[in-house]
Formats: structure tokens, sequence, C-alpha cells
């Protein structure tokens, strides 16, 4: 008999096999290196803001049309 195609049994991969260390919850260094990664983007993501966010209010302080100036009163 042909063997059926409509069949999608096992698609997607495969899953990791865990170590003992995992399987009782210790983690793996694979994690910590991951947890590092996203702490160390998390910090140039707030750096960037912050760097944008004074651009922008330096430029704005210093557009000419928008000084405080008040009317003579004669």
């Amino acid at each position: 008999m042909a063997k059926s195609r409509n069949n999608l049994l096992g698609v997607g991969g495969q899953r990791k096999k865990l170590s003992r260390a995992e399987q009782q919850g210790a983690g793996s260094a694979r994690g910590a290196d991951r947890k590092a990664a996203e702490d160390k983007k998390q910090e140039l993501v707030r750096r960037m803001r912050e760097r944008a966010g004074n651009q922008a209010a330096t430029t704005t302080a210093s557009e000419p049309g928008e000084q405080d100036v008040s009317p003579a009163q004669s």
C-alpha cells in the first residue's frame, strides 16, 4: 500500500534532551547566557531611549521660534 502524505505526525522538530541537572531544576549555562544577553540588550535599549529623549529636548529648546517672548506693554 502506498504511504499517505496526509499524515503530519512528527512534523515540527524534536524535543531537546534534558540533562540530569536540568531535570532537577538547576538549569543550564545556556539559560544563564541568554539571561545575560537579554540584560545587555535591555540596558542598550534604555541608553538609546535616554539619548533620543535628550536629543529631542535639546532640539526643541534650541528652536528660535519657541523662546518665551512677552510683548512689551505701552
